[in-house]
């Protein structure tokens, strides 16, 4: 083998800097720089440094890729997937959100019960927050589709993973909306309440999506975006909620899925008119 010569090394350098440099500098690997952005993330300050003039900006504004050792193997994937299916044929629907509505493909047959006239692309990922739907919004999953609804439900992992503030998770919620609403301008919005987890309403993560879903109700506008809170109807009468709904208190089982669909159904039908 010959030596490297000093000029092979500088060569060497460069090319091995420059993908280190693009390998490190972030995970967006399916950039949509043609589309229009949510807005402008600033950033915190690196350890050591201060600035009275730059607020740290929440977790839950901030688009990432989904980071969880147990959700590496397949959350990529997934998105690929999303890709793909939007690009077979008109989308009608949209279900945005984390793993409970994942969880619809765990019941496709109450789904199409109720609702299979409609060409729905489901874009829930178990375990997301704010920030993985933002993320997946700004990369691809809405790019080129016009469906007449899109359904939203996300933050219960912000509070059940970070407990953030209320008033982040809304944010980032908020946030959601206006991905939406700048690359789907015809699209209406369903905005669900984040539905009840634990047993008793006195939980504190039950009571923090509440506060949650209290600054979210005033998104709606009654037009473009319509918010629909069926907490109820997965509750007993003094708010308790049982294994029989959802087993571990946070996902549905069919019975859940059932209720589900039930309730959203005559405002989802009436809004994909």
């Amino acid at each position: 083998m010959k030596p490297v010569t000093p000029n092979r090394y500088r060569i060497f350098q460069f090319i091995a800097g420059s993908l280190l440099a693009v390998l490190f500098s972030g995970c967006v690997f399916f950039g949509d720089s043609e589309e229009p952005q949510s807005g402008t993330y600033s950033q915190t300050p690196t350890a050591g440094q201060s600035s009275p003039l730059v607020e740290p900006v929440p977790l839950a504004l901030q688009p990432d890729v989904q980071k969880a050792e147990w959700a590496l193997s397949w959350w990529g994937p997934r998105h690929v997937e999303k890709l793909e299916a939007i690009k077979q044929g008109p989308v009608d629907l949209i279900l945005v959100g984390n793993s409970i509505t994942h969880g619809w493909e765990n019941y496709q047959d109450i789904w199409d019960m109720h609702f299979g006239e409609w060409k729905t692309v489901n874009l829930g990922f178990s375990g997301d927050r704010t920030e993985h739907v933002l993320w997946r919004l700004q990369n691809g999953e809405v790019r080129g589709i016009s469906p007449k609804v899109a359904v939203v439900m996300i933050g219960t992992n912000n509070t059940g993973h970070r407990m953030d503030p209320a008033a982040e998770t809304a944010a980032g919620i908020k946030a959601i909306i206006r991905e939406l609403r700048a690359r789907l301008p015809n699209t209406r919005i369903l905005l669900l309440a984040i539905f009840p987890r634990s047993a008793t309403p006195d939980d504190p993560m039950r009571v923090r999506n509440e506060e949650i879903n209290k600054i979210i109700s005033g998104y709606a506008n009654g037009e473009n975006v319509v918010f629909l809170n069926i907490n109820d109807a997965f509750l007993l009468e003094d708010g308790t909620l049982t294994q029989e709904m959802m087993p571990d208190l946070l996902h549905p089982k069919a019975k859940g899925y059932e209720i589900w669909a039930k309730a959203m159904g005559p405002t989802l039908r009436e809004m994909m008119e």
